[in-house]
């Protein structure tokens, strides 16, 4: 194989946004995938379940796609890992427990005979022309990994999610020694994540957070309810030792808690007492103060357990005054609103709310700027292309990547679809190709677009209005009075004397001769209405003729 040959590199998802991480590296002609994740939807996005990246481009290649290799077990980094497969049906590496929660997924999914490779951080796996050595990072959930990528073009380290924790609950520190071992090999391209570029010094310790949750366990009076991700099994690890030290129950809530639960547990990765543990049903018939709750919606999903529970449409169980409630996550960028409702909601119901800004019930999983300098020293890479997260955290972890003495010609800032190639020794900007949303809702992938995501926006704002009228098909007049239905749009009381003026409007353009189409009745009544109500609410016609 010519050692002239380009390595490119292609940010599917994860740059210019935080979440649906995916990267493709493509050399001679062959596709390497790292990551396949899922985003969250943003408040406005009605009826989207979540986001996965625009993966045409690999669905397009699908026969050169060699395999998939995932650095972690959380959503935004395996949540689409079954859309990927179902259009291209290759080898996926993952670590023990990663696999695991992959195997899941596929199980929930429908998906069997995918080809499923264990991997173990430290081991060097050969995926057609890249060369992949693993190697343990800290994150917050075990079982994680960076990669190093030996192509004819230069040895490239991607990092994944990573932090510098020196004192990690399952004391399994980051591979400090295999970097400075890349270093002195020499790199060509550093992918760093950047989440938490702009925030000073260094993330703490996930330790910290077993003093904090020990002081909600002592101090509260009845259950203690705690919302985290499904998949964050270190965070699960940390309950239940204050469950065990402070006498509580602990139950599981939601299938993704229970089902990533099991899967830890037969794996290895947590242990629970069996005299911990008990079901939801068992739990609720406990004294209050005995049990310990553990679920989804610590970003206020309306259709998590704690969003069911903030709005009192939870089927199992209710709030109850008393209840504590701790959100043990980081607000997702865009989700600080919806999280401020939904605490606001539970108080409301008589809920105590423990959140990050009050205790540290949650520390980051990512490096913040003293780390990622740190990791810039260790590497020392000739190029740096900073990864995972909005433009202004790219743009932060570059002007950090200037400061430890990375040329700034040799630093490469892009966002989805913006293909880089590493050529000759040289980094350079190549084609642009789609790197947009892809909605999913139920059943439907990719059917649902930005219009549509605009059309479902503009009725919750402004309402609609249903005009239909049935005409003789001889004489073009009105058989009867047309029909007016609004909703969302007005209040019935105002109705009562809208939608008779809506009705005489329509009268009298179809049966006066103005009548062309549906469109000259939607114009007219549309103009009418922002005349006399200052909205615009989408209109609807439709004419019938008998």
């Amino acid at each position: 194989m010519s050692k002239d040959q380009k390595l490119r590199i292609i940010p599917i998802g994860g740059l210019g946004e935080v979440g649906k991480n995916m990267m493709a590296y493509e050399y001679g002609n062959r596709i390497l995938v790292v990551d396949a994740g899922l985003m969250f939807p943003d408040n406005d996005m009605l009826g989207v379940d979540y986001i996965i990246p625009d993966f045409q481009y690999l669905r397009d290649n699908a026969s050169r796609v060699e395999g998939i290799i995932i650095t972690h077990g959380h959503e935004d980094h395996i949540g689409a890992i079954q859309h990927l497969l179902a259009a291209a049906s290759v080898p996926v590496y993952a670590t023990p427990l990663t696999r695991g929660l992959i195997e899941v997924k596929l199980a929930r999914n429908g998906l069997s005979n995918i080809e499923l490779h264990t991997i173990q951080a430290g081991e060097v796996v050969q995926i057609g022309p890249f060369q992949i050595e693993t190697f343990h990072v800290c994150h917050s959930i075990p079982d994680a990994v960076g990669l190093g990528i030996t192509t004819p073009a230069g040895l490239v380290v991607h990092t994944g999610d990573y932090k510098f924790d020196q004192t990690p609950v399952d004391n399994w520190p980051t591979d400090f020694a295999k970097l400075a071992e890349f270093s002195a090999r020499g790199v060509a391209v550093l992918l760093g994540d950047s989440t938490n570029s702009e925030r000073s010094g260094w993330t703490p310790s996930e330790r910290v957070i077993g003093p904090a949750f020990d002081e909600v366990f002592r101090t509260a009076p009845g259950r203690i309810i705690i919302a985290t991700f499904a998949s964050l099994i270190a965070r699960m690890q940390q309950v239940t030792d204050a469950a065990v030290r402070n006498h509580r129950k602990l139950a599981f809530v939601g299938t993704s808690m229970v089902d990533n639960s099991k899967i830890a547990q037969k794996m290895g990765y947590l242990e629970i007492p069996e005299s911990t543990l008990v079901s939801l049903e068992e739990a609720l018939h406990l004294p209050d103060n005995k049990v310990v709750l553990m679920c989804t919606g610590s970003q206020g999903e309306p259709s998590s357990i704690i969003g069911r529970l903030a709005t009192g449409t939870n089927r199992q169980f209710d709030v109850e005054a008393g209840d504590t409630i701790v959100l043990s996550s980081h607000p997702i960028p865009g989700n600080e609103e919806a999280i401020s409702k939904t605490i606001n909601r539970l108080m409301r119901r008589g809920a105590e709310v423990v959140h990050e800004a009050i205790s540290p019930v949650h520390v980051s999983g990512h490096a913040s700027s003293e780390e990622q300098k740190l990791l810039l020293n260790l590497v020392r890479p000739k190029f740096f292309m900073p990864i995972h997260g909005e433009l202004h955290h790219l743009r932060r972890h570059a002007t950090l990547a200037r400061q430890v003495g990375i040329p700034n010609e040799n630093i490469v800032v892009v966002e989805n679809g913006q293909v880089v190639e590493l050529f000759d020794g040289k980094l350079s900007l190549a084609e642009r190709m789609p790197g947009g949303y892809v909605f999913v809702e139920g059943e439907s992938v990719g059917e649902i677009d930005r219009d549509v995501m605009r059309e479902r926006e503009q009725l919750a704002r402004s309402g609609i209005v249903l005009i239909t009228a049935a005409l003789d098909k001889y004489s073009n007049r009105l058989l009867k009075d047309p029909e007016v239905i609004t909703r969302g749009f007005i209040s019935p009381e105002d109705a009562e004397t809208l939608v008779p003026a809506v009705q005489k409007k329509v009268t009298d353009l179809i049966n006066g001769g103005g009548f062309d189409d549906e469109k000259t009745i939607a114009d007219a009544v549309r103009s009418m209405l922002r005349n006399q109500t200052g909205r615009r609410p989408m209109i609807f016609v439709a004419v019938t003729k008998a």
